[in-house]
């Protein structure tokens, strides 16, 4: 996976098992996905906020090893919160 794309594995609510990855392109996050290793990944035109969770824990992590900007962090949370307004981030 290249540098600026961050991946992870979830369970859909129909149990089905897939490969989720962000990737950052032009200051906006593109979302991924892919039920099986070989299929062609699909963009998410509205990942639920359970990506955006995924997403935005994974770049603290990597703010800490100067991987990316911090306030990367508060873009994606303004991000769910203008998304997901009953979220609580």
């Amino acid at each position: 996976m290249p540098k600026g794309e961050i991946g992870w594995r979830r369970v859909t609510a129909e149990g089905e098992r897939v490969q989720v990855y962000a990737r950052r392109v032009g200051g906006e996050w593109r979302f991924f996905v892919r039920s099986r290793r070989y299929e062609r990944w699909i963009e998410q035109a509205e990942p639920p906020l359970e990506d955006w969770l995924k997403l935005l824990d994974a770049v603290q992590r990597r703010v800490t090893r100067r991987l990316f900007e911090p306030q990367e962090i508060e873009r994606i949370r303004r991000t769910i919160i203008e998304r997901f307004p009953d979220a609580v981030v």
